[in-house]
């Protein structure tokens, strides 16, 4: 309960200033190079003159299970796992790596997770270990150790703490992991250490560094979010993005905010620290820092719309979301009304549906946004909160869909599975649709009939013909991102909604 934890902590943590303090550190893996010789493997063949494309490794996991040890200069662990694009590795393959990545086995098992993508788990298991050289427990397994090892090395959590935050259920399994994958014990690792400065502890929350590659537009995201920011839930502070967020049942709360050039600072308050892990991968992805930067530059460049705008702005990237249930409710309710004028609406909505959140009032949060569960039995509540009976029940209808597994917002479903099924409820435009794909992480997802687009493409072009958006493919939602940055900002307020 959140009493427990303001107990613990005396009181909120001051959010008032920048995201600051140094944290652990995260960034996409890709590729990975490992030498047999040496029984190590690097981030980089630049770490290790010895390596060649023929040393390459899809995963840490990989080389782990060739018996190499990360390295200790670049430390390839504080990156998280995710697939070089050039492995050109079977979709269902890679959204099975995400959703390994977001906790997919943390208490479900394979043959669960190879259901929700739609195989047995004997094929699953085939499929990853042709791909990627190993099991999905496998890798599973790499992961939490990962993430334990950079929480080791950048906090102040003891390393009970560190052992729990990671989801290992006992002491014995988590030194058990890091002499299997580390060859040390925690507690000698930590002292072997090498960060000087000073790290934050448990009792003022925790600040992580979210590190990322290429150039980032924050200023330019930010922007995006405080346009789109759900009262009471959702705050936007100048560069500073704070939230409510429900984990495993109890509210916490999440400020993002720029820290250095190539990395975010993530501040969290959480009851407990069990779910760190996910946290820190779901907070990520409101920013796309897992996205390759380089994509967009090889394949739109000399696209005569889009292309100018990359040279412009490289450092834009796509929108993401913390909730996209969230979103999706949003943007149903922004159908017919632009997000001025919808905001009252939401805000009687999460305050008459929301759970409270006591003690953020300074920063004008409130309450943490309705689950699937509660909007779809609530239909007089949204008529009362200022809906129409027509979007009451297309709110509802999407909750339930939700609530029922129908519609899956966990990226187990490919685009077109996920497009297709939420555009099938009726009062959900096939733009709608393709909006919440994009804020969902899917990069070939546009919103074609979103105003503000059809604005910023007339005044980019001056040939009687829009552009097709079939010529941004597989990147339509980087066109998107670049397109609604290129709105003047005189006129954003017009198109602050979708």
């Amino acid at each position: 309960m959140l009493v427990r934890f303001l107990g613990r902590c005396g009181a909120w943590p001051d959010l008032s200033g920048p995201a600051g303090g140094t944290g652990a550190i995260l960034r996409v893996m890709g590729d990975v190079y490992g030498s047999t010789l040496a029984g190590v493997y690097c981030r980089s063949a630049s770490c290790c003159p010895r390596f060649s494309d023929e040393d390459r490794y899809p995963l840490a996991a990989t080389a782990e299970a060739a018996g190499m040890r990360a390295c200790r200069d670049c430390r390839p662990y504080r990156f998280p796992a995710a697939l070089a694009r050039d492995r050109n590795a079977p979709e269902l393959v890679c959204r099975g790596v995400r959703l390994i990545v977001d906790g997919a086995l943390d208490e479900g098992t394979e043959a669960s997770l190879a259901a929700r993508l739609g195989m047995s788990g004997r094929h699953l298991r085939r499929m990853f270990t042709a791909c990627v050289g190993v099991t999905p427990d496998a890798l599973a397994r790499s992961c939490r150790a990962h993430f334990a090892r950079r929480l080791l090395d950048d906090t102040d959590l003891s390393v009970t703490e560190v052992a729990f935050a990671a989801g290992y259920g006992s002491a014995r399994q988590f030194n058990r992991e890091f002499k299997r994958i580390f060859g040390s014990t925690p507690s000698r690792l930590r002292a072997a250490s090498r960060s000087s400065s000073r790290r934050p502890g448990p009792d003022s929350g925790l600040t992580l560094r979210l590190w990322f590659t290429g150039p980032l537009d924050w200023d330019g995201l930010a922007t995006f979010l405080a346009a789109r920011a759900v009262p009471g839930v959702e705050q936007v502070d100048g560069p500073i993005y704070r939230r409510t967020i429900m984990v495993d049942g109890d509210p916490g709360v999440l400020e993002l905010g720029p820290g250095g050039r190539d990395y975010l600072n993530l501040r969290v308050c959480l009851p407990r620290w069990e779910s760190l892990m996910h946290v820190v991968a779901q907070a990520r992805k409101i920013a796309g820092l897992d996205d390759d930067p380089a994509a967009p530059a090889r394949l739109l460049d000399a696209d005569p719309v889009i292309g100018p705008l990359l040279g412009a702005r490289p450092g834009i990237r796509v929108p993401g979301c913390w909730d996209p249930f969230e979103v999706g409710v949003a943007a149903i309710i922004e159908q017919q009304a632009a997000s001025p004028a919808s905001r009252p609406v939401m805000q009687r909505l999460v305050t008459g549906l929301g759970r409270q959140v006591p003690g953020l009032e300074p920063f004008g949060l409130t309450h943490a946004f309705p689950d699937p569960g509660v909007l779809a039995g609530a239909r007089s509540s949204l008529q009362a909160a200022g809906l129409t009976s027509a979007q009451a029940q297309t709110v509802t209808s999407f909750a339930s869909a939700v609530s029922q597994g129908i519609i899956r917002l966990d990226a187990s479903m490919t685009s077109a599975q996920l497009t297709t099924s939420i555009a099938t409820i009726p009062g959900i435009t096939a733009s709608t649709a393709e909006y919440l794909a994009l804020r969902m992480g899917e990069l070939n997802a546009f919103p074609a009939d979103d105003p503000a687009l059809q604005h910023s493409l007339s005044q980019l072009t001056t040939t009687p013909n829009t552009p097709s958006s079939h010529n941004w493919q597989p990147l339509r939602s980087y066109a998107a991102a670049h397109l609604w940055a290129a709105i003047p900002s005189e006129h954003r307020s017009v198109f602050s909604g979708r």
